[in-house]
């Protein structure tokens, strides 16, 4: 008698290897059978508690996400959206230097609000949201293993958090490490690894800041710190460091080869794996192409250093729900204070309001803000800030940039960019893509992509809320690259598959799942290829304290399974909670 029985689908095992028609079988959260059917063989014998047919779809291995900051959402959200919304069965938390734990009694506010100016996360969902009952990072993992959640969760150890507990302000405003600092900031990343931590994270760029200014704490940290921490990781049984390099964003471009000069030596001395964000900037947009190959160079003489890159355009999304070129005119204000959100929607597309927002000049901006300049970055993007539309075309011709989108119908830029806003009740979209996008196409990132050491991430899954929502990133994949895309080559769903599953769990030495193979993990996911659609960034106002996020849904995967267990089907959620903490050594 099996759990459940997955009858007549076409598996992509997640290996890489060509696909096959097959039924598979589930028993107690382990796939215990994989009969391939040729023609004329019969279906694999058996009853089965449950029994879903895949005739005509694909299935496929649960995709395994590695850069996600669900730190402080895993306290209170059950589901850990938008990520399971989109094949994911397990996530790794705790990236980019920034966590909740350890913690100092006191310095929980200190880290909430350098997580919301890191990652743009509300602070007044967090503080609300959050449980905390923690201080040391072993008790963090206790706590966060008492939840019952829709899919699996690992966590890092971040850089900002330990320099922060042990060197209290002086590590907080980055001031350089004591041999004594490093030698108790070694230990705290130790215990970490030993209690589960999956990895250590930092972050050097400039651009990660908190909501003071400060850059995240270990932005400016020594080699005999970095190497220190690597260490201690490796001796704990950590799998892997990982790091936002300096000139990560483009603020240098002679920084990020050298920073590939020490991981590389770090990876030969430790034996293990390194992961740094990795994309095209404007500065230089061939910089990458040398990161590349001395990343590819480094793997030949015995360090495994993995650029990790995105799947499309790494930018922001602009429209009236969040940050748009009109936040600073004195109408809006004044509307957006009076009304609802349906009411302020309804007001924007009257012909009055509008001439009067278009007619007048900006407030000034607050210094003390972080974001409050984004209005005029937004008025000054015309020529690269493109209409997403419905369905999304995250990579559109030049013809659609609001610059050019005026030019045709003989309009003011601005008119034109607050019309494109009006749309769909005032909801709609603009893209702004900041990096990975030179070119004006995605043949940079397919690069990228194809790379033998790349390894996929940056989705941000349950940050930049306000921004962006690459978490749907899975399904991109599916879409776009295995599909739809009409200006480049594609990539085979085979290969698409392998690497945000097969690939991303190794990485982190999830040797339990990532395939579909007699003994793994039966986490799962039975894809309509032909019906899977991505559908337009919308804001939600669904966090603690009403905050807000964008999120994107999906539709097309007929059911998500982890550990055996149904945990979507025809993308509603099912109630179940199968998903639990990952640990890594113990």
């Amino acid at each position: 008698m099996f759990d459940l029985k997955i009858t007549s689908g076409t598996v992509v095992d997640g290996t890489g290897g060509e696909r096959f028609n097959a039924d598979v079988a589930v028993k107690d959260g382990r796939i215990v059978e994989i009969r391939r059917r040729g023609p004329g063989d019969g279906p694999l014998e058996g009853e089965a508690a449950q029994t879903i047919d895949a005739a005509g779809k694909i299935v496929a291995p649960g995709f395994v996400d590695i850069h996600t900051h669900y730190d402080g959402q895993v306290s209170w959200d059950s589901l850990l959206e938008p990520s399971s919304n989109h094949g994911v069965t397990t996530v790794v938390a705790g990236n980019c230097g920034v966590g909740f734990a350890p913690v100092r009694p006191g310095q929980e506010q200190w880290l909430i609000e350098l997580m919301e100016g890191v990652e743009d996360i509300p602070g007044t969902a967090l503080t609300e949201g959050i449980t905390w009952g923690w201080e040391s990072y072993a008790e963090y993992l206790d706590v966060i293993g008492t939840r019952e959640l829709a899919v699996d969760i690992g966590s890092q150890v971040a850089h900002g958090t330990v320099r922060a507990y042990a060197m209290g302000e002086r590590g907080a405003r980055n001031e350089p490490a004591t041999p004594e600092d490093i030698a108790a900031m070694s230990r705290l990343v130790q215990e970490a690894a030993e209690a589960g931590a999956l990895g250590f994270s930092s972050s050097r760029t400039l651009a990660h800041r908190a909501m003071d200014g400060e850059p995240v704490p270990g932005t400016f940290a020594a080699e005999d710190e970095l190497f220190a921490l690597g260490r201690a990781m490796v001796a704990g049984g950590g799998a892997v460091f990982e790091l936002a390099p300096q000139g990560a964003a483009g603020e240098d471009i002679v920084a990020p080869k050298k920073e590939l000069e020490w991981m590389r030596r770090l990876g030969e001395e430790l034996d293990c794996a390194l992961s740094f964000a990795l994309i095209q900037v404007d500065a230089d947009p061939n910089l990458w192409r040398e990161q590349l190959d001395m990343s590819a160079a480094a793997h030949e003489a015995g360090s495994r250093l993995h650029p990790q890159v995105a799947a499309r355009p790494f930018g922001m999304l602009l429209g009236f729900p969040g940050h748009h070129a009109f936040t600073h005119r004195p109408t809006y204000r004044r509307l957006k204070a009076q009304c609802t959100r349906d009411e302020l929607a309804a007001r924007l597309a009257e012909p009055a309001v509008r001439a009067a927002i278009l007619a007048e000049d900006d407030l000034p901006v607050d210094p003390k803000l972080l974001f409050d300049g984004m209005f005029a970055f937004a008025q000054h993007s015309a020529d690269r800030l493109y209409a997403l539309g419905e369905p999304p075309d995250y990579e559109p011709t030049a013809e659609r940039t609001v610059a050019a989108i005026a030019r045709e119908r003989g309009d003011d830029v601005l008119a034109t960019m607050y019309d494109l806003m009006l749309q769909n009740d005032a909801a709609a979209m603009l893209m702004l893509p900041l990096f990975n996008y030179s070119e004006g196409n995605h043949d940079a990132i397919r690069e990228m992509m194809t790379h033998p050491s790349g390894v996929l991430g940056l989705s941000d899954g349950g940050a930049h809320c306000s921004m962006i929502c690459d978490a749907s990133y899975p399904t991109f994949l599916l879409t776009h690259w295995a599909r739809d895309r009409h200006r480049g080559a594609k990539l085979p769903l085979e290969y698409v598959i392998r690497k945000q599953s097969h690939d991303t769990a190794r990485l982190f030495g999830l040797t339990d799942r990532g395939v579909l193979g007699v003994g793994k993990k039966a986490d799962v996911n039975v894809i309509d290829m032909d019906a899977l659609t991505l559908h337009a960034p919308r804001m939600a106002y669904d966090l603690p304290a009403g905050g807000h996020r964008l999120v994107q849904g999906a539709s097309g995967y007929a059911a998500t399974i982890v550990s055996g267990v149904v945990t979507r089907r025809d993308g509603v959620d099912t109630g179940a909670r199968p998903g639990r903490l990952v640990r890594g050594a113990r």
